[in-house]
């Protein structure tokens, strides 16, 4: 009754919060075991980011023509390109037994809570909105007006953090990594426990 298939854990929360940061400070950890499933974007790639690592980067019209053939999990468009998880990688990687790690957005983070309510779902959120503007000005990637839009819908963002199973606060990303890390560590443990009592009522009823 013990089940094989992977734990789907979703990290997001808002543009500038440091998804990306504290993803990669998990992929460096030693400790870590989990599959990192790359997300697609339309967006331009910013400097030091690699197609195939960071994204999968696409024109608008290569994303449409996936959407039209019902290759995501989920995706949405945001400050006006769109962000999408493949879902062929995903599932088959859940099925080999391995753990996926998603990074991404509040909307496309809601698209998989109605397909997969199983998954593990943590809000990285940021110590203060005043940081997360700091933090989105030094990036210094995008207009004064994009960073506005951006803190805009951070701030309605925030407002779902109740939405996901575990909110981490991004004051130190080093704390960061280690909480979620732990996170997936205390899921595992619980998920054995529940397939451990599932066993034994089995067992009791067959005999």
């Amino acid at each position: 009754m013990t089940s094989d298939k992977g734990l789907l854990i979703v990290l997001s929360g808002p543009s500038g919060v440091g998804k990306g940061t504290v993803r990669k400070a998990i992929f460096e950890h030693p400790e870590t075991d989990f599959k990192y499933s790359i997300s697609m974007t339309t967006r331009k790639k910013r400097e030091g980011e690699v197609d195939g690592v960071d994204y999968f980067f696409k024109t608008k019209e290569e994303f449409e023509a996936l959407i039209e053939q019902d290759k995501f999990i989920e995706y949405a468009q945001y400050v006006g390109n769109y962000y999408g998880t493949p879902v062929d990688y995903v599932e088959q990687t859940m099925a080999d037994g391995h753990d996926v790690f998603l990074e991404i957005e509040v909307e496309g983070a809601k698209q998989v809570r109605e397909k997969f309510p199983e998954a593990l779902f943590i809000f990285l959120a940021p110590p203060d909105l005043t940081q997360l503007e700091e933090r989105l000005v030094n990036r210094g990637t995008d207009s004064p007006e994009i960073i506005r839009h951006r803190i805009d819908e951070a701030k309605r963002e925030l407002k779902l953090m109740n939405l996901y199973d575990y909110v981490v606060i991004n004051d130190d990303v080093d704390l960061a990594r280690g909480r979620v890390q732990c996170i997936v560590e205390a899921s595992h443990m619980r998920r054995a426990r529940v397939e451990s009592k599932l066993r034994k009522m089995l067992l009791e009823v067959n005999q």
